[in-house]
């Protein structure tokens, strides 16, 4: 099996599910749900069964356009009534991730462009292709990063990455893996990739091991606090991280202990890449400050691995989702149009990034 080939979100063949990778599975099943309820499309966000920006941005997507396809009526008017009501309830799954806001917005757009001078039956067909539409330009977004990934990589490089930005958070390639699927396609099998554990939901160890492990790269799993110790060895050549939302200025949220990554990274002087699409640049948010962090239950924190609670009964527990990494310890934005350096907010201009 190569991760690779496995298909994280798509709409049934029938045109009637949401199909999702349930990769709270992984790595010991591999199961696909079949979705056909807001209620279960918001469920699968929410509790990461679907999970990676982009992969959330297509799976809000193709829910939108199920959603409209419950739609009982015949009037365009109250068909985008009806459609913005389940947007807001499905865009409140996770605050944090600016594909989910961003693929739900494009869909709302389509209908509002054309409801004068469309039926509720053609409406329902343009929403399908534009989420179809959604899904190709994240493979070829993804595919691009990647391209420009690999060419900041050295045959034998050691490469960091925490969390999962691979093929299992889009839908296919990944962003901060993605350099290393296209160094595949050219023949650098010698990479080793290092993953960070990424605690407390263990992405990096249940996911991206399982990815690279799969692939048939060098892989070597480590827990979030040895990456010091691996970056003092010289065992890392350069880290590429994933994001959920940049700045306009170029600080950016990803899974909480990215901002550690950094801080070590530019410590040991080691170049940080953010693998970063366009869809996750936000021109709506100045800095960083301004960026929504999600907060989880406590239970992932003290018991969700363990066969008994690992921690005292009622002990108050800090667990965020993402942190927020300050633009200073970035050295590059690899997005699909090119490499982002500082400025930031100037580099993304000349991009067209904002």
């Amino acid at each position: 099996m190569n991760a690779l080939h496995l298909d994280t979100v798509r709409l049934s063949g029938d045109g009637q599910a949401l199909v999702i990778l349930d990769q709270t599975l992984l790595p010991n099943e591999v199961k696909y749900l079949h979705l056909t309820r807001l209620e279960d499309f918001w469920e699968a966000i929410y509790s990461l069964r679907v999970r990676g920006a982009p992969a959330i941005g297509v799976a809000a997507a193709y829910g939108a356009y199920l959603a409209a396809t419950q739609f009982p009526g015949e009037d365009p008017e109250a068909l985008c009534a009806f459609f913005h009501e389940k947007k807001e309830y499905l865009n409140s799954a996770r605050p944090t991730a600016v594909n989910l806001s961003w693929a739900l917005e494009r869909m709302e757009k389509v209908l509002l462009e054309h409801k004068d001078r469309l039926s509720v039956p053609q409406l329902r067909e343009r929403l399908k292709e534009e989420a179809h539409a959604i899904r190709e330009e994240d493979i070829a977004i993804s595919r691009a990063i990647g391209q420009y990934g690999f060419e900041l990589l050295h045959p034998g490089d050691g490469v960091l990455t925490h969390c999962n930005a691979g093929t299992l958070a889009t839908a296919k390639y990944g962003t901060a893996l993605a350099p290393v699927y296209i160094a595949l396609e050219h023949g650098m099998n010698d990479l080793r990739v290092y993953c960070d554990e990424t605690r407390p939901l263990l992405q990096g160890a249940r996911l991206t091991a399982f990815e690279m492990q799969t692939a048939g790269v060098d892989t070597t799993l480590l827990c979030d606090n040895a990456a010091s110790l691996a970056m003092r060895r010289e065992l890392i050549d350069i880290i590429f991280v994933g994001c959920d939302r940049v700045a306009a200025n170029g600080d950016f949220a990803n899974k909480v202990g990215t901002s550690a990554v950094a801080i070590l990274a530019r410590h040991y002087g080691i170049p940080f890449y953010v693998c970063a699409p366009s869809s996750t640049i936000d021109p709506n948010t100045p800095d960083g400050r301004s960026i929504v962090i999600e907060e989880r239950p406590a239970a992932e924190v003290t018991e969700l691995w363990y066969a008994k609670p690992m921690a005292p009964k009622g002990v108050k527990v800090f667990n965020p989702a993402f942190d927020v990494t300050d633009k200073d310890l970035v050295t590059g934005f690899i997005t699909e149009k090119g490499i982002a350096r500082a400025p930031f907010h100037r580099s993304f201009r000349e991009l067209g990034l904002l």
